[in-house]
């Protein structure tokens, strides 16, 4: 069964990288001091934050990707706002599915850096503090570098699952050519065609490419496990 890539092929796996290269680094940015606040927050609100950002592990993409679609298409709240704004709605569009696949993925994110922060405990930060450093540097300096396998599965588990993303993809973008047609979506539409040669090396390379990616990772979280003082 041979197969070559076409330019649709080429165009769904730059697309697909890229969602998955800018949901990974707005998770990260988002997700740290989220699962800070998870980790030695006080508040009552805690436990139900934890629960929604948990929600994506149980809830089906197919109901998670209908109601953004309400959400972000033009009758929605946010779309038709940025309607009235002379702005295009979010739905089928690639801004929409960043959206998604950043709600989608966020406990993948967010789980792990809290964890990390937990088993890092509050004492090292507080040593740096009674010896001068600042916020700033106390997260700068000891922080990242004992967390740092923390950081490295919170962005691999971030990359991994975007890149395996249908349901919400498909539910809020549709299958658009160079605007929402990512990997997953081009495999559905080949099988659907019963082109199976064209799924089956396609799949094929996500299949390699998620193991790859994986070994990697928890490889180098292993290798920082060791060296960690």
């Amino acid at each position: 069964m041979s197969f070559t890539l076409s330019p649709a092929d080429w165009q769904a796996i730059l697309l697909t990288l890229k969602l998955c290269s800018l949901t990974t680094l707005i998770l990260l940015i988002i997700g740290t001091p989220l699962a800070w606040w998870l980790a030695w927050g006080r508040s009552r609100l805690r436990t139900a934050v934890q629960a929604i950002v948990a929600l994506p592990l149980v809830l089906p993409p197919t109901v998670l990707g209908f109601y953004l679609l309400m959400l972000l298409g033009p009758q929605g709240a946010v779309g038709g706002t940025l309607n009235q704004f002379g702005l295009p709605h979010l739905a089928f569009s690639f801004e929409g599915i960043l959206v998604g696949s950043v709600l989608y993925s966020m406990p993948f994110a967010v789980q792990p850096l809290q964890q990390a922060f937990v088993t890092l405990g509050k004492q090292p930060l507080e040593v740096a503090a009674t010896l001068g450093a600042s916020a700033r540097d106390r997260f700068v300096h000891v922080t990242l570098p004992l967390c740092r396998g923390g950081f490295i599965v919170a962005a691999t588990l971030s990359f991994a699952h975007t890149l395996g993303e249908f349901g919400v993809i498909l539910m809020l973008g549709g299958s658009i050519p160079g605007e929402t047609r990512v990997l997953s979506v081009l495999i559905y539409d080949h099988a659907e065609a019963m082109n199976y040669a064209a799924a089956h090396s396609l799949s094929l390379g996500m299949l390699v490419a998620a193991f790859v990616v994986l070994f990697i990772v928890y490889g180098a979280q292993k290798r920082f496990d060791q060296v960690k003082p």
